[in-house]
């Protein structure tokens, strides 16, 4: 690694200067950079759409996350196993055997091993990729686990049973040992039966609760009651917490190799130990992996660093292939086709509750979505990014694709509700007025025609019935009807004036200036609306949907109008396609086109009238 300063290059993107990383120095300095311009400090090991293999060799302390110290050293072990780091930023499937440094015990050791997988290669290649690393160390650790796999069927006491039977061995061994030696001290002095079954104090504590198999205590008790002679009943008499593991070793070990038993004595427990001891044995002498296995592993582990260090680091020291479009980023679980609209901003998300508690605060428009592929289940949060939600809704399925392309069942079962654009909130209070008066109207015509639904069916019921006596007719108001009349009449000359007043005062001002008023008119409807989205959506940010799923981001990782509109892309027909307007079935419109044409010139007349 050099020791020259590092000159870092740094780009502008999500609002915030991210640092270049292309070359192999940039990338070996990267310890260098202060961690305060980092984009993030930590991200989960599952989850990605990364090698979790790799991540898991980076991941030192195996508590499921990469944090930036494990990354550094993970960047400074490849040096520092490399004679020449260019290969770092080569994008190779592997590492090439002359870039391995080799001048070290280490090295010795991992060229060994390269040797040994150019070896089993045909045709052999200079690039030692995982895939083949890997091969060569599943042949070599067969190769060694031949000849002890070999010396073991001789030893196998139950053939194919064998090891099923050990396990249920292994599970009542020591418990078994423990009673027969306190019954060898209840044999040594009586006294002792009392006490190796068990404190006083301990059987009064029990007493007093409401007992099951499993309740605690009783399975540190002795495995049945304490006596002179180490004969051990089996039928009967046996603690309850080990009942059941008792019975799978009478039936998998006991019963095939001494026979029928009632009870264990202590020369059959000796001799059923003795028949296990060259199985044991056999276990004991496994193999550990040889130099050169441990050679591959090393190698392997130099390759994934290799292939993978700098795609990492460009999505965890900065966001370049998010921000830069090149490619999709590690937490970019695929692509989501709804509504007319493919979103590439989805994540796997494992706890929808849990995670929508934090990433509401992203200001961004979220769905998530319950997949299925068969049998298999994953959950996912898509955000959308353009075009509007009069469609998206609970219960809604689209077509999820995976980044190894496997399309998904999806459906819609949360939605946190956010501005998704201008257009959406310019035409959101018209849309209100609507649904406001298609409501209004609804329960009107709802109202009248349950009046007249009542009005029939009383006159269906009093049909078959005797006419009553008709009632005397009641005498006209006039008084009361000319209120109403009157009070109509000034309701409607009040509009009326209203109206003409308004009219008046728009043909009174210059023809040029009336669009202007207009524009007016509509900024003052939707001018609100889309000062408040503007504001939301100058403001969504990425950071709380990647903490949400255990990130650790360090900047404001904005998502502005136009990147955030280049996430959803929407349905747009392609280039060079025909397109017919004719529609055989369309509704009839209104001649929109006359009426409007009639009320220009009748504005124009009356401006020019008055």
């Amino acid at each position: 690694m050099s020791d020259t300063p590092a000159r870092w290059r740094f780009f502008r993107a999500g609002g915030f200067d991210q640092v270049r990383l292309e070359t192999a120095q940039e990338l070996a300095q990267i310890g260098e950079l202060d961690q305060k311009l980092w984009v993030a400090l930590a991200c989960p090991v599952a989850g990605l759409e990364f090698d979790p293999k790799t991540l898991a060799w980076i991941d030192s302390d195996g508590d499921g996350f990469v944090r930036a110290p494990e990354l550094i050293e993970a960047v400074n072990w490849a040096c520092q196993r490399l004679q020449n780091i260019d290969v770092l930023a080569q994008k190779l499937n592997g590492v090439a055997r002359s870039a391995i440094r080799s001048d070290d015990e280490l090295g010795a050791q991992i060229m060994v091993a390269a040797q040994a997988v150019i070896s089993a290669q045909s045709p052999p290649d200079e690039v030692l990729s995982v895939d083949a690393i890997a091969t060569a160390m599943t042949i070599q650790r067969d190769k060694e686990l031949a000849a002890w796999q070999k010396a073991g069927e001789g030893v196998r006491v139950l053939q194919e049973n064998t090891e099923s039977a050990y396990a249920a061995l292994v599970a009542v061994r020591e418990k078994i040992d423990d009673w027969m030696t306190r019954c060898d001290l209840a044999a040594f002095d009586s006294r002792a039966c009392d006490l190796m079954s068990g404190a006083p104090e301990v059987w009064a504590g029990l007493a007093a609760q409401s007992l099951t198999a499993q309740t605690a205590g009783i399975a540190e008790m002795p495995l049945a009651a304490i006596r002179t002679t180490p004969e051990l009943p089996l039928s009967g008499g046996l603690n309850p917490a080990w009942s059941e593991r008792m019975g799978d070793f009478q039936s998998q070990v006991l019963t095939p190799l001494l026979g029928e038993r009632s009870s264990l004595s202590l020369a059959d427990w000796r001799a059923l130990q003795a028949l296990w001891q060259p199985y044991e044995a056999w276990l004991a002498a496994k193999p550990q992996a040889s130099e050169l296995l441990q050679g591959l592993q090393t190698l392997e582990k130099l390759a994934r660093y290799v292939r993978d260090l700098m795609e990492l680091a460009n999505n965890f020291v900065a966001f370049k292939n998010f921000y830069a479009r090149q490619g999709k980023a590690i937490f970019q679980a695929g692509t989501l086709y709804l509504d007319g609209r493919a979103c590439e901003l989805c994540l796997s998300v494992a706890d929808s509750a849990k995670h929508a508690a934090l990433a509401s605060l992203s200001n961004m428009f979220l769905a998530y979505l319950d997949c299925s592929r068969g049998a298999e289940k994953r959950s996912i949060v898509a955000v959308f990014t353009a075009g509007d939600a009069d469609q998206l809704m609970v219960g809604r399925n689209g077509i999820f694709y995976d980044r190894q392309g496997r399309d998904w069942n999806a459906t819609i079962v949360k939605m946190l509700a956010q501005p998704i654009s201008l257009r959406q909130a310019f035409w959101s209070p018209y849309q209100r007025l609507g649904r406001l008066i298609s409501t209004q109207l609804q329960k009107m015509a709802a109202t009248r025609a349950q009046a007249a639904d009542a009005q029939l069916a009383q006159a269906a019921s009093m049909g078959g019935t005797k006419t009553p006596a008709a009632k005397p007719a009641t005498a006209f108001d006039v008084g009361k009807f000319a209120g109403i009349f009157a009070a109509i009449g000034l309701a409607l000359g009040a509009l009326g004036t209203a109206l003409a007043a308004t009219l008046s005062g728009l043909l009174s001002l210059p023809w040029w200036k009336l669009p202007l008023v207009l524009a007016a008119l509509v900024l003052l409807i939707s001018g609100p609306s889309m000062v408040m989205a503007w504001f939301k959506l100058r403001s969504r940010h990425l950071g709380p949907i990647l903490d949400a799923n255990g990130w650790a981001v360090n900047a404001r990782a904005r998502i502005n109008i136009p990147f955030g509109t280049s996430l959803t892309q929407r349905a747009v027909l392609p280039d060079n396609a025909e397109r017919s307007l004719v529609d055989p079935y369309a509704e009839k419109q209104p001649p929109w086109e006359i009426y409007g044409g009639l009320a220009v010139v009748a504005l124009v007349l009356a401006w020019w009238l008055l």
